[in-house]
């Protein structure tokens, strides 16, 4: 029936009387020439009061019993009917379906922190129930929603729902994918999980949203990873689940009380279960504890205690789905999820967060879109032992087991196990959703709505299979090659003492020194008691110290390295005054300085080789004075 404004009154009338006749929901459906397509939205009967153009012919409101007003925009509104919901639901979670949001006093979601009251009406499109919900919504994200103006966004329902066919809970995610064109890549992910079998992995529901009238495009629904007996099912009194993040770790988020930097390998960590709402065994001082015991076994090297404290075949299977994909934000870390239940191991997951994956091009991050350009660089190198790869300070959390002849087995027969079926299940699972997308014109939507400069949908969706195809060919060689361990890991260690060095450095050439801190290599074989001949150098490792001793992380992009604070302390580079950075000359480091951050005229920080002979792992640590000159201050 189409508004003509003259007809309006008697045509109102007759869509409140048709809305408000017997039957558990109806079905507005909305035609608009400006989008040249038919919307449909579910709204429940028994709510609807009624529905009138107001004073503005640009909107259409409807007034629902309770006093909240739905309203959509009309200004390019064709027509409105009105009709029953199918009865019958096909359950295809590949269709394309539509979500509409109305907040309260129709205000426009501008916040992180705080929810906003709102109306959902979410079409199921008879694959699935319709819904018409209370719940409140807000944004999230870190840099998705700091830099692009497609935001990311948080439900919660006020009370628990089954969503699109997806397990009851109040908690959902609305994922932009602003930076990704083919809005695939967080899917082929997803999809990897389910297929290796990875636990409380998540699901994909493609809807187009609306928010107050306002078409805001094609979104990803999906489920928050928390603590649910619907989503990662721990148990509510003894169970633990964690994130590793920097940007939710004590660095950038220093006034939250959920988060600390873990014992062993200085990782940044936020607790998410158990959180403040509830007090459980657990606390954030206790599950520090808990981690530091598997962080302690990883860095030993020990094979079979970290088999007792860590599901192996799940960090097995987390690291190839990180590695395939070129996930760099396994080295920040970010977004690395992992769970504990009871007295069980830790396991890896779920999985979460990968458009900085796909070979991303960092250089223009806040307006490229630039994925799929080169399918040969790694995260962990291939050797990840030596972390040799492009991001030479991924913690050696994830890279310390390939020091055992054990793990490096499992490692390659997974693998070979998975490989000629998993890219191609997942790639085929995303076929079907890309149909749907295309049918139903949600492919064009999309980018009249944000338009990404010089790029198609169907040129990237080229690109990314070509690039997965040659992915999986580089990484199968990859793999195959990886080094395995010359010798058991050493089971205890040995300090054989100090060698002393120094470097002088200019204040005004920061980053960009011209001397280098040179080790004698006589003096280090002399403290191990080694011959030249029975020291291997792929072997060896360069760690840097804390000022208690214990070791710290590498946050340089050289093999082997650090970036020291003030008090001599190894950490990220934000804090950092002066680095240390080693490449293939163990023996000749580079180094340089902050000068932003560093006003000191001297700094003295240790460094520590390590070398695995005969069951003892031999240390030597190198106490390195520098000196600096050249600032006007001096």
């Amino acid at each position: 029936m189409t508004l003509h404004p003259t007809l309006r009154s008697l045509t109102l009338a007759l869509l409140a009387a048709l809305c408000l006749t017997a039957g558990a929901q109806r079905q507005a459906h909305l035609h608009s020439s400006h989008l040249s397509h038919q919307w449909d939205f579910p709204l429940a009967t028994d709510s609807i009061d009624t529905i009138d153009l107001g004073l503005d012919p640009a909107r259409l409101l409807i007034h629902l019993k309770g006093g909240s007003v739905v309203p959509f925009s009309a200004e390019f509104l064709d027509s409105l009917t009105v009709s029953d919901t199918p009865a019958v639901e096909t359950k295809d979670p590949y269709q394309v379906f539509q979500l509409y949001i109305t907040t309260d006093d129709g205000r426009p979601v501008t916040s992180r922190d705080y929810y906003t009251g709102c109306h959902l009406l979410l079409n199921g499109r008879g694959a699935y129930s319709n819904q018409s919900l209370g719940a409140e919504i807000r944004g999230r994200g870190n840099s998705s929603w700091l830099w692009y103006d497609k935001k990311p966004y948080r439900l919660k329902l006020y009370e628990k729902h089954k969503l699109l066919g997806l397990a009851k809970a109040k908690s959902w995610v609305l994922l932009a994918n602003y930076r990704d064109v083919t809005d695939l890549m967080n899917t082929f992910v997803f999809e990897m999980g389910h297929y290796m079998g990875l636990p409380y992995t998540n699901h994909t529901r493609y809807v187009e949203l609306f928010i107050n009238g306002d078409y805001q495009g094609l979104y990803q629904l999906t489920e928050q990873v928390q603590q649910n007996k619907n989503r990662v099912n721990v148990s509510d009194e003894r169970g633990i689940l964690i994130a590793l993040d920097v940007d939710d770790g004590p660095t950038e988020s220093p006034y939250a009380d959920d988060n600390f930097t873990s014992k062993v390998f200085r990782m940044p960590v936020c607790v998410k279960y158990p959180d403040d709402e509830r007090f459980t065994a657990n606390t954030v001082d206790s599950v520090r504890t808990v981690f530091a015991q598997l962080e302690q076994a990883i860095k030993d090297k020990d094979y079979e205690r970290t088999s007792q404290l860590l599901d192996i075949r799940s960090f097995i299977d987390y690291l190839l789905i990180q590695e395939f994909v070129y996930n760099v934000e396994l080295s920040a870390p970010r977004s690395i999820f992992i769970h504990k239940d009871g007295d069980g191991p830790w396991v890896m997951g779920p999985l979460w967060d990968f458009d900085a994956g796909y070979d991303f091009d960092w250089g223009d991050m806040y307006n490229g879109h630039t994925f799929f350009t080169d399918f040969r660089e790694t995260v962990m190198g291939t050797d990840p032992l030596r972390r040799n790869g492009q991001y030479a300070y991924v913690p050696q959390f994830f890279t310390n087991l390939f020091a055992c002849p054990q793990f490096v087995e499992q490692y390659k027969a997974r693998w070979a196990e998975v490989k000629d079926h998993v890219v191609d299940h997942a790639w085929t699972e995303c076929m079907r959703y890309v149909a749907n997308l295309r049918l139903e014109g949600a492919v064009g939507r999309e980018a009249s709505r944000w338009p990404l400069r010089g790029k198609q949908f169907d040129t990237e969706l080229q690109k990314m299979e070509q690039w997965l195809r040659n992915r999986l060919t580089h990484m199968t060689y990859l793999i195959q090659n990886i080094p395995m361990p010359a010798e058991p890991p050493a089971t205890t260690g040995r300090l054989c003492g100090t060698v002393t060095t120094g470097v002088a450095m200019d204040w005004n050439r920061g980053y960009q020194q011209r001397d280098k801190i040179h080790v004698s290599k006589d003096d280090v074989l002399r403290l191990m008691e080694l011959s030249a001949d029975e020291l291997n150098e792929a072997n060896l490792t360069i760690v840097p110290l804390m000022d208690d001793g214990s070791e710290g992380q590498n946050g340089t992009n050289g093999v082997f390295g650090g970036w020291f604070d003030a008090d001599g302390n190894p950490g990220p580079y934000a804090n950092g005054h002066v680095y240390i950075e080693v490449f293939d000359d163990l023996w000749n480091w580079n180094c340089g300085l902050y000068q932003q951050q560093c006003w000191d005229n001297r700094h003295t920080v240790v460094m520590q080789y390590q070398y695995p002979h005969r069951g003892t792992l031999l240390k030597v640590n190198v106490e390195v004075s520098v000196t600096i000159s050249g600032h006007g201050w001096w």
